[in-house]
């Protein structure tokens, strides 16, 4: 009898250490305690100073599936008139893929298919917003690549609105993270991504939309944003949680435990991250003397940045040498820039709080020198 508590025992205490030395699913740390992630490419980033918090080959060039529908989204609400309605071409209602179902002829306001598009990941609605705002896929997908370029997204190309497998339509972690920044700087598009359910009747649709977005419901204060699945890009998620100052943004591609890896990147940067306030809009930050006349330099906005806990961050200041014939307030003059163990966290201009006029291009005090010179 004592030799089969004996073993029994033994067994429970190697259950335990199983258990005790396990990783949590999706996640796993080394003797630095860095994270490793079950995603073959993830970032996480802060949505407004657009800090990297967490990256795994965040700029390999890789396909993208329907986190594609992120920049559709962002370049119809951009180009398009939202209560325009659209008829629903052969093209799009033939689409393979996910779809929301729209049937030939049928009459959809562009409104209604972004809800569409981004809650059931309909590839119909992506056709027929491109056809409905550009005249025609082609033409719509121009725009997009044009868009992404002005926004400053340059290693991402599309071939389709919809996101479905072409060697010509790829992204990387960061910049599908970039565009996503961008999209929610419209309220309209937060609107639609954090809806978890629509009704026909309170939107006037012509049917209700459920998100199968799952960490909508997964992560406490999860806001969006896209899912996406092919064969070539696996499975992807990009997603946006609000925290008190910001979003914190995390793209996961070709990742099959996609909701657990985003909630370990998410928990890790919470760990490991701190926000900070380290400067106030409309304070003055520093000035430029200007012959007889000093110019204040202000904050264009809160400066709230995320700090690894531990580190230690570097303010400083960029004051222009050569200023134009007249600046008046709320001219952009000169930089802030935020370093966090000796990498840029943060990039901003600071604006003039006063007016000032010369008759020309000048340098600082090279009138006083000309005088100088003349008077001796």
């Amino acid at each position: 009898m004592k030799k089969i508590y004996k073993v029994v025992n033994i067994v429970i205490l190697f259950i335990i250490l199983f258990v005790i030395s396990s990783p949590v699913e999706g996640m796993e740390y080394n003797k630095n305690n860095e994270i490793y992630v079950d995603a073959k490419y993830a970032v996480a980033i802060d949505n407004k100073s657009k800090a990297v918090l967490y990256e795994k080959n965040a700029y390999m060039l890789v396909p993208m599936a329907s986190t594609t529908k992120i920049m559709t989204t962002l370049v119809a609400l951009k180009y398009g008139n939202l209560d325009k309605k659209v008829t629903i071409s052969a093209r799009s209602s033939g689409m393979q893929g996910s779809k929301v179902g729209y049937k030939k002829g049928e009459e959809i306001s562009i409104r209604e298919l972004l809800y569409g598009l981004m809650l059931r990941s309909g590839n119909d609605a992506a056709v027929a917003i491109a056809e409905g705002i550009s005249g025609s896929v082609e033409e719509f997908v121009k725009v997009m690549n044009e868009y992404a370029s002005e926004i400053g997204v340059i290693n991402t190309h599309f071939h389709t609105p919809h996101g479905l497998d072409y060697d010509d339509h790829y992204t990387t972690a960061y910049d599908l993270a970039v565009i996503t920044c961008k999209a929610k700087e419209d309220k309209i598009f937060n609107d639609i991504v954090s809806s978890k359910d629509i009704s026909a009747g309170e939107h006037n649709f012509t049917r209700s939309y459920h998100n199968i977005n799952k960490i909508l419901w997964q992560i406490k204060n999860a806001n969006g944003v896209k899912t996406g699945y092919t064969g070539k890009a696996g499975k992807c998620l990009v997603t946006s949680v609000k925290n008190d100052y910001s979003d914190i943004v995390i793209v996961v591609l070709n990742c099959t435990p996609r909701w657990k890896v985003t909630e370990n990147i998410y928990n890790y940067v919470i760990k490991n991250y701190e926000f900070k306030k380290v400067a106030l809009r409309d304070t003055i930050a520093d000035e430029v003397k200007l012959r007889n006349k000093s110019v204040k330099l202000k904050y264009a906005e809160d400066i709230i940045i995320p700090i690894r806990k531990g580190s230690k961050y570097v303010m400083k200041i960029e004051k222009p040498k050569m200023i134009g014939t007249s600046i008046k307030p709320g001219d952009k003059i000169g930089n802030v820039k935020v370093y966090c163990d000796g990498n840029i966290i943060y990039n901003n201009f600071l604006i003039s709080d006063s007016y000032y006029k010369v008759n020309k291009m000048i340098f600082p005090n090279i009138i006083d020198s000309i005088k100088s010179l003349v008077e001796e």
